[in-house]
């Protein structure tokens, strides 16, 4: 693929402003398009947008293919007559919360949804119901084992707490023949909760209607989406629930390896994920059917996909179930260039873009650039004091290094620091360096610190990314309105206030679109 020249922002639809608690796909997320558009950006970038789990993170969803509920907007419920007013409407502590409140959000806001499901099936136009009937129609394949998951979840997960699992797949304490997903249990769940399961079908129906008016209005406009897919799944999943034999696990369910990443200079133990992994020699005997099914799924959502975690395609490392730690993982080999010859010729030449960061082999960029993907660069890794000590000022990471436009450039990701936060935190040394980089020349530390404090520094940082070569410049919306760390979306490898940061409805100025709009133009962004 040939990525034109382009640029855009970074921003889940969670951090949008808005009374219920946590964005949504509502009138806030149009006027975000509306934004983009008068800042003259053609990219608006999310995170994976299925219905998040255990620690809130959207990269560990319930399903795949499912969307988040939470995203789904009662008010636009209530105008299209799926929902009555009185019964949509936030109570005071909802409306109260700042940042995202997961456990407070989910509490109040599911079981509103259920009775909204429940007064359209009751209450719905015929065109309406018609058009919920086709689109249970046209997602079969993923939705009636969503649904039933969901279900029987609601049911048996209280219990599966109170008994303290051993591990996040709860499935493995439901009755066994439900846990196995064995046809005539699942059949026999399905007709004893019908209502139940037809509940979460029609919430679905409600984020798919609204998503696609979304994207429709989203690229009419001139603005694409760039959706996330993790390359692996989580534990406690519709996914892995109903797809047991193209996993390795064992006979019970239970995983027998994990996946993470080995140690490095930023984690000692490594990182222990813990999702389970798949049996590659098994999907290559129906041509990787489950993925080419999730990837078009992605694409009916979005129209450009960042691959999480690229290199786990080349090689994985896998960790035996139990361990405590990563460290003692192996790398196993993966499918390879093999998965990606299949894709193409399923799907034709899907735009993608390879998240290859961490240590990454010459085996992996060789499949990525067999592919034609464009990997990513990231302004922060290029000032890194690893970096700076192993490769200087000719570390891949610098715009200037860039050995092609074939690449997307960041200044952070949601995985790193705010770039104000950052600059804040670094050292004395460090930031010289980086004052000599963007001004050509040394300053003092005192006017350094003071450049960093009014937002000269951050604001420099961003031209750097949109003067690059790379065909993307990405820029999450928090360094556009220079926020500090106390918006920093995910602290990898911990839980409990990640994925909560929420912007403002006055972060969406008319001077932030304008000094935008001018910076991207200066440097031949979003030129037809």
């Amino acid at each position: 693929m040939i990525f034109k020249r382009k640029s855009g922002i970074l921003l889940h639809p969670t951090s949008l402003p808005g009374a219920g608690g946590i964005g949504t796909i509502g009138r806030a997320a149009y006027n975000f398009v509306d934004w983009l558009v008068s800042a003259e950006q053609s990219l608006w970038q999310v995170l994976p947008l299925g219905p998040t789990g255990y620690g809130d993170s959207p990269y560990a969803s319930f399903s795949t293919f499912a969307g988040n509920p939470l995203l789904i907007d009662l008010d636009m419920l209530v105008e299209r007559g799926w929902a009555e007013k009185k019964s949509v409407r936030p109570p005071e502590y909802i409306r109260k919360l700042g940042p995202v409140d997961f456990g407070v959000v989910t509490w109040w806001k599911n079981p509103v949804l259920k009775d909204a499901a429940a007064y359209f099936l009751k209450n719905a136009q015929t065109e309406d119901f018609l058009l919920y009937k086709r689109f249970c129609k046209d997602k079969a394949l993923w939705l009636d084992k969503y649904a039933i998951f969901m279900s029987i979840k609601s049911e048996f997960d209280a219990r599966a707490a109170q008994e303290k699992p051993e591990s996040s797949i709860w499935f493995m304490y439901w009755p066994k023949e439900l846990a196995r997903c064995e046809d005539d249990a699942v059949l026999h769940w399905k007709k004893e909760h019908s209502d139940d399961v037809e509940l979460y079908k029609v919430i679905q129906f409600f984020f798919d209607v609204q998503w696609t008016a979304l994207k429709k209005y989203a690229n009419d406009n001139g603005i694409e989406l760039i959706g996330d897919i993790p390359i692996f799944v989580a534990s406690d999943s519709a996914d892995v629930w109903a797809n047991q034999d193209v996993f390795q696990l064992d006979e019970n369910g239970r995983p027998l390896c994990v996946a993470g990443v080995p140690p490095d200079y930023f984690s000692a133990d490594g990182q222990l994920w813990g999702n389970p992994l798949y049996d590659w020699e098994k999907m290559k005997l129906d041509s990787y059917a489950w993925w080419i099914k999730r990837i078009k799924r992605v694409f009916e959502l979005t129209d450009v996909l960042r691959v999480d975690h690229f290199r786990g395609f080349e090689a994985y490392w896998s960790i035996q179930f139990g361990e405590k730690t990563a460290v003692n993982g192996k790398w196993i080999k993966g499918p390879g260039l093999d998965l990606f010859k299949v894709i193409r010729r399923k799907l034709g030449d899907i735009p993608v873009i390879a998240e290859d960061l961490g240590v990454i082999t010459d085996e992996v960029r060789k499949i990525r650039d067999d592919c034609g993907f464009p990997g990513m660069k990231v302004l922060q890794f290029a000032f890194s004091t690893e970096e700076i000590k192993e490769n200087g000022f000719s570390n891949t990471f610098m715009p200037h290094m860039f050995d092609s436009n074939n690449c997307v450039v960041y200044t952070g990701t949601h995985d790193n620091d705010t770039m104000q936060g950052w600059l804040e935190s670094i050292s004395d040394d460090l930031l010289l360096l980086i004052c000599a980089y963007i001004f050509g020349k040394r300053i003092g530390i005192e006017k350094a610190r003071a450049l960093v404090k009014s937002g000269t520094i951050r604001k420099e940082m961003i031209k750097l990314v949109l003067s690059s070569t790379a065909a993307y410049a990405i820029i999450p919306m928090q360094d556009i309105i220079g926020a500090g760390n106390e918006a920093r979306m995910n602290m990898p490898s911990t839980t409990g206030s990640n994925w909560t940061w929420r912007m403002k409805t006055s972060d969406l100025s008319e001077k932030a679109s304008e000094e935008l709009g001018y910076i991207s133009n200066l440097y031949g962004r979003n030129i037809d």
